[in-house]
C-alpha cells in the first residue's frame, strides 16, 4: 500500500512517502506545494493531510483537495484534518455563558479570552504566534490543563520527530534569511519605517502561519463532493478507512489525540471516475 502525507511538518511516518514546502529532515521531500503534487494520477492509496487545508486561501483548497484526488487510485482513501469551526464555536459559546454568569470569576473569564483567540487569533495575527502565543508562554494568564486539552502536542511541543537539517537544507536557509534582510534595508531606505513594518507583516502573511479559511463537517464534505469525491464522513482520531492508519500514529501519539481540536473527516476516490484526472500529471512526476 502506498500512501501519502502532505504538508507532514515533523510528524510523518517511514512507511509513507512525506513531502512539505519545507523539509523539517532529510526524510521529507521539500516541494512548492502550490505547483501541484509532483506524482503521476492513481500512485497512491491513500492520501492525508493534517492542519494543511485552513493555511490556503479557498480556491488554493481546492485546487489542493483536486491534486490528492488526482494522485489517489480509484477506491483510494483521502483523509483531512483541520481545525474544527464546530467544535471551537460551540466552546466559545460555552465559555461566554460560563463567563457571563461567574460574577468575574478569573479561571471563568480566562477560558473565555482563550477560546476568543482559538477563534480569531490565527487569522487575524500581525506577528508570528500572535495572542495564543503569548498567552501559552503565561501559564497563569490561563489555566494551562484547559489549553493542553484544546491543543494537545502544540502546546508542550511535543513532536514525533526533532529538525534534523542536512548541510544543504542549513546553508539554503541561510541564503534565504539574507536575502530577506536586503530586500527589507531596501524597503526601509525606500519608503522608511511604514514601509518597513508593512513589508514585515506582508511577509509573515505569506509565511503560512496565518488561517485563510476554516472547515466544518457541512462545508468540508460538500466541497469534497463538489470535487468529485464519494462518502465524506467525519471519524474518530482513531478510525480510518485507510488499513491500520493509527498503528502509524500520526493523529495519535498512544492514546492521545495529538491535536484535538480538529475535525477528521474522509472520502474515498470513486472506482469509475466520471471527472478525468489532470493530464498533466505526468509532466509533474519527477
Amino acid at each position: 500500500m502506498k500512501l501519502l502525507n502532505v504538508g507532514c511538518g515533523r510528524c510523518y511516518h517511514p512507511a509513507w512517502t512525506n513531502i512539505d514546502l519545507v523539509a523539517a529532515t532529510p526524510e521529507v521531500r521539500a516541494y512548492d506545494l502550490r505547483r501541484g503534487l509532483p506524482y503521476a494520477d492513481h500512485s497512491f492509496d491513500g492520501v492525508y493531510h493534517s492542519h494543511v487545508l485552513e493555511h490556503l486561501s479557498p480556491d488554493a483548497a481546492r485546487s489542493m483537495l483536486r491534486e490528492c484526488r488526482r494522485v489517489l487510485s480509484p477506491g483510494g482513501v483521502l483523509r483531512v484534518v483541520v481545525p474544527d469551526l464546530e467544535g471551537i464555536t460551540q466552546q466559545y459559546l460555552q465559555t461566554l455563558h460560563q463567563a457571563d454568569l461567574s460574577d468575574g470569576d478569573p479561571e471563568s473569564l480566562a477560558k473565555h479570552r482563550w477560546m476568543t483567540l482559538e477563534l480569531i487569533d490565527q487569522m487575524t495575527r500581525q506577528s508570528s504566534g500572535g495572542l495564543m502565543g503569548q498567552t501559552i508562554r503565561q501559564p497563569e494568564a490561563t489555566p494551562t490543563e484547559f489549553i493542553e486539552s484544546r491543543l494537545g502536542h502544540q502546546v508542550s511541543g511535543n513532536a514525533k520527530v526533532k529538525n534534523r537539517k542536512t548541510i544543504a537544507m542549513r546553508v539554503t536557509r541561510c541564503l534565504s534569511d539574507a536575502r530577506k534582510q536586503l530586500a527589507l534595508a531596501a524597503v526601509t531606505l525606500i519608503d522608511g519605517s511604514s514601509g518597513r513594518a508593512a513589508y514585515r507583516e506582508g511577509r509573515f502573511r505569506q509565511s503560512g502561519e496565518i488561517h485563510r479559511w476554516m472547515y466544518d463537517r457541512v462545508s468540508l464534505g460538500r466541497l469534497l463532493v463538489e470535487l468529485g469525491f464519494d462518502a465524506p464522513r467525519p471519524c474518530r482520531a482513531e478510525e480510518s478507512r485507510i488499513h491500520h492508519f493509527d498503528s502509524y500514529q500520526l493523529d495519535r501519539d498512544g492514546e492521545s489525540i495529538r491535536k484535538p481540536d480538529s475535525l477528521f473527516f474522509e472520502a474515498v476516490k470513486p472506482i469509475a471516475s466520471a471527472v478525468p484526472a489532470s493530464s498533466e500529471s505526468a509532466a509533474r512526476a519527477a
